[in-house]
Parts: C-alpha cells; sequence; structure tokens
C-alpha cells in the first residue's frame, strides 16, 4: 500500500521517474510533496506538516547537511527511506535515532520502469513499512529483499552501476559491427535487439546461462572463434571481477 503521506527530497533523474511510476501505480498527486531547490519546488522550510514517509533522493555527499535538518523538523516519526548509494542504516540512525530507516538501491532503468530495486530496512523497520518500501519500487520495476545490509555495495557494484557496464558492452559491439562494414543504424539495432532479446531467453529459460551460451556455440563455427578471444585465459571475467571490486570499494568510501 502506498503511504498517505510522502515528502520526496531530490528530483533528479532518479527522483521524477519514481515519482512518476508512483502516479502511474495509482498514487494520488496530492500525497506527494516534492522539495528540489534546482527544480523549483518547495523549500523544506515551507513543508508544514509530518509525512508519513520520507523519500532522500539526493546525492550521498549532501547527506551530512541534510540530516539534521529533518530530525530537528520532522523527528523520528516519519518512515525514511535512502535511495543513497554508500550511505549505511547505522549512519542514518547516528542523526536521526529511533526512525525507521529503510536503505533502497534501485537503478535507472526505474526510468522506463524495468528497473530492479534492492531493499534492506534497520531493526525498527516492521513487515508493513519494508512492504511500503516495495510497494514503491515495485512501482518502478522488481524489487529483491537482503538479508544483510553488507550485501547493498555488492548490489550497488551490479544493479546499480550494472547499466553503465551494459552500456559499454552495446557501445563497443556496435563500434565492431561498424568496423566490419555495417552502417551505424544498422549495427545499433542489431546488437540492442540481440542484447534485449538474449536477457528475455534467460530470465524465462530453465536452463543455465552455460547452457544457453553453448547452445549458440557450433563446434568450429563463428560464435567458438570469438568466445576464444572472449574468454581466454578468463581474462573477462577476470575484468569483470576488478571493475566489480572497484565498484563496491568506492561505495564503502562513499558511506
Amino acid at each position: 500500500m502506498f503511504p498517505k503521506s510522502l515528502l520526496l527530497i531530490g528530483y533528479g533523474k532518479m527522483g521524477s521517474a519514481l515519482c512518476a511510476a508512483w502516479i502511474k501505480a495509482g498514487m494520488k498527486e496530492s500525497a506527494i510533496v516534492i522539495v528540489d531547490a534546482d527544480a523549483g519546488k518547495k523549500s523544506l522550510e515551507a513543508v508544514d506538516f509530518i509525512p508519513e514517509c520520507i523519500v532522500l533522493a539526493v546525492k550521498p555527499q549532501s547527506m551530512d547537511a541534510l540530516l539534521p535538518t529533518l530530525k530537528n523538523k520532522f523527528g523520528e516519526t516519519p518512515l525514511y527511506i535512502s535511495i543513497a548509494a554508500g550511505k549505511t542504516i547505522a549512519y542514518f540512525e547516528q542523526t536521526l535515532g529511533d526512525a525507521t530507516i529503510i536503505r533502497v538501491m534501485p537503478n535507472t532503468p526505474a526510468l522506463i520502469g524495468k528497473g530492479i530495486s534492492a531493499i534492506i530496512g534497520n531493526k525498527k523497520a516492521r513487515d508493513s513499512e519494508i512492504q511500503t518500501a516495495s510497494t514503491l519500487f515495485k512501482a518502478a520495476g522488481e524489487v529483491v529483499m537482503l538479508k544483510d545490509e553488507k550485501q547493498m555495495d555488492a548490489v550497488t557494484a551490479i544493479s546499480g552501476s550494472g547499466p553503465a557496464y551494459v552500456f559499454l558492452f552495446l557501445e563497443s559491439l556496435i563500434e565492431a559491427g561498424i568496423a566490419q562494414g555495417l552502417d551505424e543504424a544498422t549495427a545499433k539495432k542489431l546488437a540492442i535487439e540481440t542484447l534485449i532479446g538474449s536477457a528475455e531467453l534467460a530470465k524465462s529459460s530453465s536452463e543455465s546461462l552455460t547452457t544457453l551460451r553453448a547452445n549458440v556455440t557450433s563446434k568450429g563455427g563463428t560464435t567458438e572463434a570469438a568466445l576464444n578471444v572472449l574468454m581466454k585465459d578468463s581474462r573477462l571475467k577476470s575484468l569483470f571481477n576488478d571493475a566489480v571490486a572497484a565498484a563496491v570499494k568506492r561505495a564503502k568510501e562513499l558511506g
């Protein structure tokens, strides 16, 4: 169930996408108050009620200045939901005290309702409050529930940052197609539709990814020739391990 009143702080790409998703899913527009100075929205000082839920959609670097103001103005009554990378529940509890705090890590496909968000609450979070967070983020895609907050940095590195990895892969595949004689429009369409179709097949199939890969790979064929390059010395897997580890390290630093 959507909260009866929600204060959204931050109206950048993610904040605005979430707000649009909530309204599309049936939340009353009148139940949402938006605070974002850059977007000409209502200022925090002008908010004259205590909302049931506050969603923090600002950059991690903005939290230090914001949280004391929230504590002084709203106290421990609202459900606080943060989407800031790296900022731990303990970090929020240092300022917000005994408030109910839920961390969520969404990703940018939420902009088109195809996101995936991971959710974890503090010890005070009740099932009903976890369900509220789930309802809010299911409006923009799928959700997963974490058992341990320590998993959140890995989530940030895989799904939070993951779209950038996918876009880089597409860029590289398109450029390779152009290098082999395709025009840009054709290479782009082939690469994107191949990725979408392959992802849908992986999602719907009961077979493992290894089996699906083998199904495309004929002995002595073109796919095998390409995979021999990509899989040589496990360099692609090693590269991804290093990249994800670097993202996890940075998420911890942000905390």
